[in-house]
């Protein structure tokens, strides 16, 4: 049963943000390699802090990648997010890498070969959900804090707002009722700005992306409007506060919504299930909905270390549903491989587009020609149906 009347919040954070930073290094060393070799093998951490970045984890891979390289790497990632201040900047950052191979202990689980089916590069829990809230089918509030911070971040960007700092973070509050989004309550904004700006020139600067991202008629009262509610915020980023790779889960996924396994994606290649499958959960949950079969949808996979098969496939309709729950789960086995392998060919993973990834959200976002966010295709609607039938 849906409850009827309440207020939901969610955050998001810019790709300034030190933990964003570290997903978007991660990420980009996992692209270098798939440009390389589409079989690579990656686990990259991150941690920066003021004006140095580490990054240590495992690869494999037909052409190693010199720490030259991955510095390199790293420095590109930093300047494309905009980082060229006194305390991080992409040109004076102290840059260490500890990559090394790929463990054997792990590879061994992982390769096909035989009659052994390519397994899961690790055990876990991976979720997907999709609900009818918005029209790329997520949750409003997480949906409206990224729009806030990425059109601020394009703006950036773009020279058109100057004033804005890397750095930023959004959160949104929604009233609901009878189950459905209906305003804005309040609305947080805190942003890195430069020094000759005051606390209300910051205010009205973020105020039109706000206005313009929020539905008409649903902007918060004037006193719960929230922007730099601490005051001055010119030191940001790595040099305010320590990032480490996969720290933002609830921002990668649906705001607090839905349940989370636990597992973060920046980082790993698509052998990792945390990645993988919860992109596949998170297609299939879509296409539910995209069909007409149910107003929510939850699917949660499980998986061994080693094994290629998911270990259970469990689907929620949260009494929206206008099927079988259990004759659903069945057709999801029955319309996709969900083996690891079989997940990496039907989204097409093996491919260099996990960096556009790293911030605004891995979910509602735009399919695009390169093969990016092919989880979010909704091509699967006639085979669900069909399989019902």
């Amino acid at each position: 049963m849906i409850e009827s009347s309440y207020l939901f919040t969610s955050e998001s954070v810019s790709e300034g943000h030190p933990d964003k930073v570290c997903d978007r290094i991660s990420d980009a060393i996992v692209d270098a390699h798939f440009s390389k070799d589409c079989f690579s093998r990656v686990a990259a951490e991150t941690l920066v802090t003021t004006n140095r970045i580490v990054i240590a984890g495992e690869t494999r891979c037909q052409e190693q990648f010199s720490p030259t390289e991955i510095e390199q790497i790293a420095r590109d990632a930093v300047k494309s997010i905009g980082y060229d201040q006194e305390g991080f900047s992409w040109r004076t950052a102290d840059v260490q890498v500890y990559l090394h191979a790929q463990s054997s202990n792990i590879a061994q689980g992982v390769d096909a070969g035989g009659n052994k089916d390519e397994g899961a590069g690790d055990q876990g829990i991976m979720f997907g959900y999709a609900c009818r809230e918005t029209s790329v089918l997520m949750p409003a509030p997480i949906h409206l804090s990224h729009r806030i911070l990425q059109d601020m971040a394009a703006a950036r960007h773009a020279g058109e707002a100057p004033g804005f700092g890397p750095d930023s973070k959004s959160q949104v509050t929604l009233r609901y009722e009878n189950g459905k989004p209906v305003g804005a309550t309040s609305v947080v904004v805190s942003t890195q700005h430069g020094a000759e700006y005051s606390q209300n020139d910051v205010r009205e600067m973020v105020r039109p992306f706000v206005e313009q991202v929020l539905p008409e008629g649903w902007m918060c009262p004037e006193e719960e409007f929230y922007v730099n509610p601490t005051g001055l915020f010119i030191i940001g980023g790595p040099d305010g506060d320590a990032g480490l790779t996969g720290r933002k889960i609830i921002v990668d996924t649906y705001g607090g919504a839905a349940p989370h396994g636990g597992g973060a994606f920046s980082g790993k290649d698509p052998t990792k299930v945390d990645r993988s499958a919860a992109y596949a959960a998170r297609y299939l949950a879509k296409n539910v909905v995209a069909a007409d079969l149910a107003d929510r949808c939850t699917i949660q996979l499980a998986y061994a270390i080693g094994v290629s098969k998911p270990l259970s496939l469990y689907v929620n309709l949260h009494g929206t549903g206008r099927a079988d729950e259990q004759k659903l789960a069945d057709a999801m086995n029955e319309v996709m491989d969900l083996s690891p392998r079989g997940i990496r060919e039907h989204l097409g993973l093996n491919k260099p587009i996990y960096e556009r990834t790293a911030a605004y959200g891995h979910f509602g976002r735009e399919p695009d020609d390169e093969g990016g966010f092919s989880w979010e295709k909704t091509d699967l609607v006639d085979a669900i149906q069909g399989a019902l039938t």
